[in-house]
């Protein structure tokens, strides 16, 4: 992962010198954090890449529910119990699976109570489910009482007869939805209890699901310990997340209120919802806070274009691309309607690189600050290394806002008043 800001990111050598001492502190208790190994602390989700009791347990479970007649893994979650293994599903292969009729197994997200969509799922698994084989299902809550995860857990589980038989529970040791489960004799996966929602796709979380669609997470974990040994750099000036997060703060101190992920391939559409989750709710407390945006190219130069480049510059954006694009097609040396020289016999990815260096240099002349990350591929290793460089980059924006990057207060408002409707 090559990590680029020098030129670009309106923050001087001086600004980064300037804060780089503030951090000193909070790296040194990172740290401490990686070398006891636990999850006695609120940053201990550092430490999950490592945890081969979770891997060895993970493992287990999918070699009891995974066969070649596998076809669909429900997963049922909303927020951080979802966000993030969708993000590496749709990477590798949601995006395409219109396309990709054929291919299996599929992953199915219900992650809303929208009455249209629930009905329709629950009359596929009812009319197109033969063989409980060909169905895992995954329910996710940390704390085992999300509303909206309980509701459709109760819906699915209570109207398709094969349910229960291939239920795998996934919350925290002892909770309320833990303790009815195992009461049933269904098999669970503990998440550690200091690990957040949206900082736990590296545990069970995130880990089951996906290797039961077959993702290679030992290569998803070794990303992730790739990023944790560079972003734990003691030096904050040679610590990419460190870099970031002063580059964030500093432009927002600027009046760069809103920091845009604009990734160059639409795959990694949802990657920027789970980064939307981790900065808002990390951040967004105390009256502070960053808005983060995503955008995607070249689809969102033809409706925010105009706005990024002659709108108001209060935004910091971050350019997401990759060096190695798996397949290329080329346009034909004599296309049938030949309109646009220029590319003709050029490749798919020569176009796009071409729309990003466009992009860049647009950017550049209307002086608008931005960052540029270029993944090696969209692989599980890749993507590893870029969630555990972003969830340490916010741990570290958070220290220097001055919030804590942990908890989500007012998130809690919402559900306990969500209650209160439901009681009356």
């Amino acid at each position: 992962m090559l990590f680029r800001f020098e030129e670009t990111a309106h923050v001087t050598k001086e600004e980064l010198s300037a804060q780089a001492p503030n951090l000193e502190p909070y790296l040194e208790r990172l740290n401490r954090v990686a070398e006891a190994d636990n999850y006695m602390y609120e940053e201990s989700s550092i430490n999950l890449p490592f945890d081969a009791e979770i891997v060895e347990k993970v493992l287990k479970l999918r070699e009891k529910y995974v066969s070649p007649k596998l076809r669909y893994i429900l997963d049922i979650g909303i927020g951080g119990s979802n966000l993030g293994t969708k993000a590496i599903y749709d990477s590798m292969y949601g995006y395409f699976d219109l396309v990709e009729p054929d291919r299996f197994p599929k992953m199915i997200f219900a992650d809303t109570n929208d009455p249209a969509f629930i009905y329709k799922l629950y009359e596929f698994l009812r009319t197109h489910i033969t063989d409980p084989r060909e169905m895992v299902i995954n329910a996710i809550s940390k704390s085992g009482r999300t509303t909206e995860t309980i509701v459709n857990l109760d819906i699915i589980t209570s109207n398709v007869p094969f349910a229960k038989d291939r239920l795998v529970i996934t919350t925290d040791f002892n909770s309320d939805l833990w303790k009815t489960a195992r009461s049933l004799d269904i098999d669970c996966l503990p998440i550690p209890g200091k690990v957040g929602g949206r900082y736990s796709v590296f545990s069970s979380v995130g880990l089951f699901p996906l290797a039961c669609q077959g993702v290679d997470i030992s290569e998803l974990l070794k990303g992730a310990m790739e990023a944790r040994r560079e972003c734990l750099n003691k030096n904050p000036l040679k610590n990419p997340a460190a870099v970031s997060a002063i580059i964030i703060f500093a432009n927002y101190i600027k009046g760069k209120l809103i920091n845009d992920q604009f990734f160059f391939h639409p795959e990694l559409e949802s990657l920027g919802k789970w980064y939307r989750q981790l900065m808002a709710e990390s951040i967004g407390k105390d009256g502070k806070g960053v808005t983060p945006t995503v955008s995607i190219g070249s689809t969102d130069l033809h409706s925010m274009g105009q706005l990024y480049l002659g709108g108001i510059k209060d935004k910091l954006f971050t350019f997401v691309s990759t060096k190695n694009p798996k397949i290329d097609i080329s346009v034909p040396q004599e296309p049938l309607l030949e309109i646009l020289s220029e590319v003709e016999e050029k490749t798919t990815s020569e176009v796009m690189n071409a729309i990003l260096g466009g992009v860049k240099a647009a950017f550049l002349k209307h002086d608008l600050p931005f960052m540029e990350i270029m993944l090696d591929n969209i692989s599980p290793l890749s993507l590893g290394q870029f969630m555990q460089f972003k969830m340490v980059e916010i741990m570290i924006l958070g220290k220097l806002l001055g919030v804590n990057a942990f908890d989500q207060p007012s998130v809690e408002s919402y559900k306990q008043e969500t209650r209160k409707i439901l009681r009356s």
